[in-house]
C-alpha cells in the first residue's frame, strides 16, 4: 500500500505540475526552460519473449499508445521483440542505436550480457530506462515491480493454502531461469516466508523460463516425492504453472495441489476461477506500461520534474548505484479478487475470462457479465 501511495503521489504531482505550467521551468529550476525536443520522438522498445503473454497483448500496445497520447500523435515507438534470444536482442539494440531513436525501453533478457549494448546507447547520446527487468550498464532509469515482495507474495500464498500442516508438508519449487535478473530476487523473497515453514522437497531452475523444461522437471518430482505427497508448488509464473498443472494432471492427479504462478496471464486467471491454479502474484503492467512510457518521452524531452515524480525510489545494480527507479506495488490474484484487479483494472472482462468452458466455474464465485 506504501508502494501504490507513492505511484499515485508520483503521479499526481506530475499532472499538478503540468496544470502549473511548470513543463517548461516555469516555477521550477529543476526542469528545462526548454523541452530538449518536442513532440516529434521514437521510443525503441525492446521486449524479451513472446511467450509471456501480456508483452505482446499489453506492454507493446500501451506503450506505443500512450507515447501517441503524450505527443500528441506525433511521437513513435520503435518495437522489436527478441523471441528469447539474447543474440537477437543485442542485434536489435544495435540497430535502434544506429537508426538513432531518442530513448530505448528494453527488457533484458541477460541483465549482465546487455551492458555493452546500453554502453553504446549511452555513448551515442541515446538513454536507456531498464523496463520491468534491471539490466546493468550505464541505464538512465528502471521501472519494474518490487521483485522481492512477487516472491514474498507467491510464498505466503502457500502458507495461507496449507495452514496448519504447513509444517509437515512437502512442497516443490520450481523456479525461473537463473540468468534472469530478476530470478534471485523472487526465490529470495518466497524463501523468507517459506524456509523452515515447509519441506522442500524438491527444487528447479527453468532455463529459458520453459514451460517444456519445467513440466520435465515437474514429472521428476513426481516421481522423486510421490504424486501424493505433494502439498503445494511454487512455480515462479504462470507459463511454468501451466506445466506444472499439466504434469499433475498426466500423473493421474484428481485433484490439484495450490500452485502459486505470475503475471495474471488469461489462461492463469482462468485456471484460477476453475481451481487449478491457487494464485498469481498480479503486477499491475498496465501501470506499469503507462508510466514507463511517461518515463521516456519525460527524459526526451528533458521535463525533469516531471520524470523525477516518477522516480522516486533508487535501486543498485552490480555496475550502477542510486538508479532512479519506480516500482509498481504487487497484488495476490485468487478467486477472491478477480473482480477488484484485472476485471477492475481492464486487463480482461467478465466476458474475456467466463468463455462457455468456464461458465459454470465463473457462475460459482459470482463472474457474470
Amino acid at each position: 500500500m506504501r508502494r501504490l501511495a507513492t505511484v499515485l503521489t508520483a503521479s499526481a504531482s506530475a499532472l499538478a505540475l503540468t496544470a502549473c505550467g511548470a513543463i517548461d521551468g516555469i516555477g521550477g529550476s529543476g526542469s528545462s526552460a526548454s523541452p530538449k525536443k518536442g513532440d516529434d520522438i521514437r521510443v525503441g522498445l525492446l521486449l524479451p519473449d513472446k511467450d509471456t503473454a501480456r508483452f505482446e497483448s499489453f506492454d507493446h500496445p500501451v506503450i506505443k499508445k500512450e507515447v501517441a497520447t503524450l505527443t500528441h500523435g506525433k511521437g513513435k515507438v520503435v518495437y522489436a521483440n527478441a523471441e528469447a534470444s539474447q543474440d537477437k536482442q543485442s542485434r536489435q539494440f544495435q540497430q535502434m542505436v544506429a537508426q538513432k531513436v531518442d530513448v530505448i525501453l528494453v527488457d533484458a533478457l541477460d541483465a549482465k550480457a546487455i551492458a555493452p549494448d546500453v554502453q553504446k546507447a549511452k555513448d551515442a547520446g541515446i538513454p536507456v530506462i531498464a523496463y520491468d527487468r534491471l539490466a546493468q550498464g550505464p541505464i538512465a532509469a528502471y521501472v519494474s515491480h518490487d521483485n522481492e515482495l512477487v516472491g514474498e507474495v507467491q510464498g505466503r500464498a502457500i502458507l495461507e493454502a496449507l495452514g496448519s500442516k504447513a509444517a509437515t508438508s512437502k512442497i516443490v519449487m520450481m523456479n525461473g531461469d537463473p540468468e534472469d535478473t530478476n530470478y534471485s530476487k523472487y526465490k529470495q523473497g518466497a524463501l523468507s516466508e517459506l524456509e523452515n515453514k515447509v519441506r522442500i522437497a524438491k527444487e528447479y531452475d527453468t532455463t529459458g523460463w520453459s514451460p517444456k523444461v519445467a513440466e520435465a522437471n515437474m514429472k521428476k518430482a513426481i516421481q522423486a516425492v510421490g504424486l501424493d505427497n505433494i502439498a503445494a508448488v511454487y512455480a515462479a509464473n504462470d507459463g511454468l504453472a501451466g506445466a506444472v498443472i499439466q504434469a499433475l494432471k498426466d500423473a493421474g492427479a484428481t485433484k490439484i495441489p495450490p500452485v502459486t504462478g505470475q503475471d495474471a496471464n488469461l489462461d492463469a486467471v482462468q485456471r484460477i476461477v476453475s481451481g487449478e491454479q491457487y494464485m498469481t502474484a498480479y503486477k499491475p503492467f498496465l501501470e506499469e506500461a503507462t508510466r514507463a512510457a511517461e518515463m521516456a518521452v519525460y527524459k526526451v524531452q528533458g521535463r525533469d520534474i516531471q520524470f523525477d515524480a516518477l522516480t522516486r525510489d533508487t535501486v543498485d545494480s552490480p555496475t550502477e548505484k542510486k538508479i532512479p527507479a519506480m516500482l509498481v506495488p504487487v497484488v495476490s490474484l485468487t478467486k477472491d479478487n478477480i473482480k477488484d484487479t484485472v476485471i477492475a483494472d481492464g486487463v480482461y472482462s467478465v466476458k474475456d475470462i467466463c468463455t462457455p468452458k468456464y461458465a459454470t466455474a465463473c457462475a460459482g464465485i459470482g463472474l457474470r457479465g
